[in-house]
């Protein structure tokens, strides 16, 4: 058999054989990539049907994350009606632009009809105003005004994040003409585990969960076995503080309210696994200075993200430079140290960055307040004064016996234990006063404690040798 007969044999495999697109790394498999990019170049649909349509829609993900972007545009366009939209909330916001920016708005309203409406408004949020118009405006008049509402939200809250699909009855109906419902309801989620429970303002009154539901006899009315909802999110709260609530209290799902507690969604765990997600992700790349940068940024993007946080720290970098520029004399007489004082600075900001690290999630997370700040405070003063002290004595020992100087050696064990404490401090004050003042810490925190460690380091250990040797 030759090579393009047993590529054509794969090609057509029943769509239930070799049903797993990953290898055993977790990783898109490189023949299966090869397979669908020659049946994109050969526009082969009846491939693309049997062999990608039928995947979920983070298996379609991957793959449009792992193939060339002129790949992405055709694979959507030859699969035509049978391409699962739900795709675009599972890649980069960068690759999910790029495919929507190239869709005809008719298209796109098409399917989005056909989504849950966090779905819908998870893409319609990226687009431009004018193009978000025009396709809310080709939707059904009730569907249009619950992602209206929805939209209305501010970005990043739980009303954004919110499905308006729901079910809610009232009070005194009974549990018969509840399951009756259900089963007659053409229009309801395709997936729920509670069933709201409102007034005729549609004001939330409770909620019953469905094994409730199951238990109990039919001619029993809703209003006796409902229980008060468990703790209903306003629309408007951040959706980290949702997740947290959602973490703390072990919740599937929980109804969403406006300003007057009138029931307008229901967020739910698939929804909270993906912010909780997205959350994480946002506060390691502010640790790091890199603000919203995706892996498919193309290279001017990702400069431009970085470049600010670059150049803020060449600014505190040449302060540092400017607090040995006070010792330059010292430096000259005694060149030990300056093979020395990189080190003191280094410890300081890895310690310092250790005590930021931890202090960053746990503001988070919530886990540090006004409660206990005291006490951590205390703690991780502790710990630098005696990470100082170990250090201390070690590095003493191994600068007095590398220059055969043990003066020098207590001088820069005396720098290291001020330096250690200054970062401990640092690392925690810093982040706590940034929030304090409503600024983000973990995106100016990292900056600031190297700076601090980086000047404390050079003044105490270069001014220690000064006042110690006279020089």
């Amino acid at each position: 058999m030759t090579a393009s007969e047993e590529d054509e044999r794969i090609r057509k495999r029943p769509e239930d054989e070799d049903a797993d697109i990953y290898d055993e790394d977790g990783n898109v498999r490189s023949d299966f990539l090869a397979l669908l990019g020659a049946a994109i170049a050969d526009r082969d649909t009846i491939f693309l049907r049997q062999n990608v349509a039928r995947l979920h829609e983070s298996e379609i993900g991957d793959l449009l994350e792992a193939i060339q972007p002129d790949q992405r545009l055709a694979l959507v366009r030859l699969l035509g009606d049978d391409f699962d939209m739900t795709a675009l909330t599972e890649v980069d916001e960068a690759i999910r632009r790029e495919i929507v920016d190239q869709m005809p708005n008719e298209q796109i309203a098409a399917a989005i009809g056909d989504l849950d409406s966090d779905d819908a408004v998870y893409i319609l949020e990226d687009l431009d105003q004018e193009d978000r118009d025009e396709i809310l405006a080709q939707l059904p008049f009730t569907e249009r005004v619950r992602l209206r509402r929805a939209l209305d939200y501010p970005e990043s809250s739980a009303g954004r994040r919110m499905q308006t699909e729901f079910v809610a009855v009232p009070p005194f109906w009974t549990v018969g003409q509840t399951i009756d419902y259900m089963r007659e309801e053409e229009d309801l989620p395709y997936s729920f585990t509670q069933i709201f429970v409102i007034d005729p303002t549609f004001k939330l009154l409770g909620a019953v969960d469905l094994d409730q539901i199951l238990r109990t006899k039919r001619q029993n009315k809703i209003e006796v076995i409902m229980r008060e909802t468990n703790h209903p999110i306003p629309a408007e709260m951040d959706q980290e503080e949702a997740a947290q609530l959602f973490e703390q209290y072990d919740l599937l799902s929980a109804a969403v309210v406006d300003e007057n507690e009138r029931l307008v969604g229901v967020l739910t765990i698939d929804d909270v696994v993906d912010v909780i997600h997205e959350e994480a992700d946002e506060d390691i790349k502010r640790l790091g200075g890199v603000g919203d940068e995706e892996l498919s940024d193309n290279v001017i993007s990702t400069v431009r993200s970085r470049f600010l946080w670059l150049l803020i720290n060449l600014g505190t970098a040449m302060l540092s430079a400017s607090v040995i520029g006070l010792f330059d004399g010292s430096i000259e007489k005694m060149i030990a140290l300056a093979v020395l004082m990189p080190i003191v600075a280094s410890m300081g900001g890895n310690a310092g960055t250790q005590t930021m690290t931890v202090t960053v999630r746990a503001l988070a997370t919530r886990d540090l307040d006004i409660y206990n700040a005291g006490r951590i405070i205390r703690r991780e003063a502790t710990v630098g004064i005696m990470n100082g002290v170990i250090f201390a004595t070690i590095m003493g020992a191994i600068a007095g016996t590398w220059f055969h100087d043990y003066q020098l050696g207590m001088v820069i064990g005396a720098a290291m234990i001020i330096n250690l404490i200054a970062a401990a401090l640092a690392g925690i004050l810093l982040p706590l006063l940034l929030d304090k003042v409503g600024a983000d810490p973990a995106i100016a925190s990292s900056v600031f404690v190297t700076t601090v460690t980086d000047c404390t380091g050079f003044f105490a250990f270069l001014g220690i040798a000064t006042w110690w040797f006279a020089i």
